[in-house]
């Protein structure tokens, strides 16, 4: 909540020092601790995660370029229980249409798009491998505390403070209380992963995307299925684009095949789609009915179901990362390759770079200025080259709708990686994504089949399945700026598109004494960002719960 709501007598909060403070235990930040400690063991560093344990809010698809690990590890794959067990053996891309399906020959595929040497997996259970090479390294990790306010001295990042705990919904102090941290550094790295809550105070705060295109997103929704054995095909990778989703509405699909009968399918919707009565959660339920994906899944039993935001703006969306005293790595930077749908590969790779660039200033007794060599570096590295090749794919599919925009971007991807050279340039991406939406009136509602619980199922069974839990009585974390402006654009003007977008069930317009109410129910919130990224007037503001809150999820 805001300062200015909390009571005016507050306990001082305690401090930490520490060399360097971290914010997120994903891929990025545990891979920056783990460097920082293999390069001077001496340095003290804390990672505060707003999870109630390392991985229960990680979520990617996830097709794991190993190159990062491989840097930080070399000899991961020996290790008795490595983190990545299942090498992608057959790699498939398909156009659906409503009941068939184009295979696009491999051949046709710029090779950045080869899955060659890749590993299907869970990011979650990376992380939780890495937490624990970290913390055998000296690193400090606080799970279930969640960085909610950056802390400034003359002008420059000091540390953050995690939230207080125990105030209730009505903004008072209960008998639960308990203040939050300070933990102060000579440098803090962010890595929140998309939208950020204090990374986005950051990018506001110092000015880093001037300059810059805006930030575009995506909005990924993933399940964890088991499936019967003769349906099973490990190392399986297949993508697709098409049905469900019309040629103006950017997206995809994935169904990846991992160990132990499991299998990953997800949807991902580009968050700049234009028609407010569309629905990211039924477009994906659709999807998996489709023969191509219901042939695997039929017969076997859902797990597991999550959402979370994707950085989609590539190369020229990726914002000033340096400030005084700190810096943005991973998703936070949005270093996500969109064609590829990668970005935990080089969320590792800007961790080892910030890493080393902290380390030689700690070495020089420098603390609280810019790490200029990591924001003059990343272009000329393993990040730079990976999305320079690709940055029009994104622009060009927007623009042209799916079947020519691929096409096109395809060709840009070969040109960029044969001849170094693009006949587009480096191309923009226009408005961000909030801009988007036709009125409700221009638009043509969609109507969704019902699920039919067998591979088609509803948001409150599925959320049930993402082991959501928000302690009740607290402040709600999703902030309305204006009511009315809510009911008289939002609703009255897009149709109460929140009540799509959201892929959890938060958002509810009501009929309440002949009136509409919003209803919010923060405690079906996954933590995706979604309504952060795409109301039209840019009204909610997600901030973090407290520690602990949001989803669990195994295995994902």
């Amino acid at each position: 909540m805001d300062a200015a709501e909390l009571p005016a007598e507050l306990p001082e909060r305690e401090a930490m020092e520490f060399d360097v403070v971290i914010v997120g235990a994903g891929p990025a930040g545990l891979a920056a601790a783990i460097r920082l400690k293999q390069l001077d063991e001496n340095i003290s560093v804390v990672v505060v995660e707003k999870g109630s344990e390392v991985g229960a809010h990680i979520l990617s698809g996830a097709v794991v370029d190993p190159s990062g690990l491989d840097l930080l590890f070399p000899d991961w794959r020996e290790e008795a229980d490595p983190p990545l067990k299942t090498p992608v053996t057959d790699d498939r891309f398909y156009f659906l249409g409503p009941a068939g399906a184009l295979r696009l020959p491999n051949a046709l595929m710029p090779p950045l798009m080869s899955n060659h040497g890749a590993y299907v997996g869970s990011l979650g259970n990376v992380c939780r491998w890495l937490a624990g090479k970290a913390e055998a390294l000296g690193v400090e990790i606080y799970p279930g505390f969640a960085a909610a306010e950056v802390l400034y001295e003359d002008g420059a990042v000091v540390g953050v403070a995690t939230g207080d705990m125990g105030i209730g919904r009505d903004g008072a102090i209960t008998d639960r209380f308990t203040r939050g941290m300070e933990l102060r550094a000579k440098y803090t790295l962010f890595a929140e992963g998309a939208r950020g809550q204090l990374s986005k105070q950051l990018i506001a705060q110092y000015g880093l995307d001037a300059g810059r295109e805006p930030q575009k997103y995506g909005i990924g929704l993933k399940e964890l299925w088991t499936v019967p054995a003769e349906k099973h095909r490990p190392g399986l990778v297949q993508h697709s684009f098409g049905w469900p989703l019309d040629n103006a509405t950017g997206g995809g699909s994935f169904l990846y095949h991992m160990e132990d009968r499991q299998v990953m399918v997800g949807f991902v919707v580009h968050l700049n789609y234009a028609n407010p009565w569309l629905a990211p959660f039924e477009e994906f339920q659709r999807f998996k009915t489709h023969p191509l994906v219901r042939e695997t899944l039929e017969g076997g039993k859902r797990i597991s179901y999550g959402a979370r935001a994707i950085t989609e703006g590539g190369y020229q969306s990726v914002p000033k990362l340096v400030f005084p005293g700190g810096a943005l790595i991973g998703c936070a930077a949005g270093f996500v390759n969109v064609p590829r749908i990668k970005g935990s590969h080089n969320a590792v790779h800007s961790g080892l770079l910030a890493a080393e660039e902290v380390a030689k200033a700690l070495a020089v007794g420098r603390q609280h200025d810019q790490l200029t060599g990591y924001e003059a570096g990343w272009r000329g590295s393993a990040i730079g080259r990976d999305l320079w090749k690709v940055r029009n794919a994104k622009p060009l599919w927007s623009k042209l709708g799916t079947a020519i925009g691929i096409a096109l971007g395809g060709v840009d991807m070969w040109l960029n990686t044969l001849l170094g050279v693009s006949p587009f340039g480096t191309l923009g991406h226009g408005k961000p994504d909030s801009a988007t939406l036709k009125p409700a009136a221009q638009a043509k509602r969609i109507d969704y089949p019902k699920p039919d619980g067998v591979v088609s199922f509803d948001r409150l069974s599925s959320v049930f399945l993402s082991n959501t839990n928000h302690e009740e009585d607290q402040p709600i974390h999703l902030k309305v700026a204006d009511m009315a402006l809510q009911k008289a654009s939002e609703l009255e003007v897009y149709g109460g598109p929140s009540a799509r977008y959201c892929p959890a069930g938060v958002y509810e317009w009501v009929e309440e004494g002949g009136a509409p109410r919003f209803v919010i129910n923060a405690q079906n919130c996954v933590h995706c960002k979604t309504c952060d990224i795409k109301d039209p007037n840019r009204n909610i503001t997600w901030v973090a719960p407290e520690g602990g809150g949001g989803p669990n999820y195994p295995n994902m």
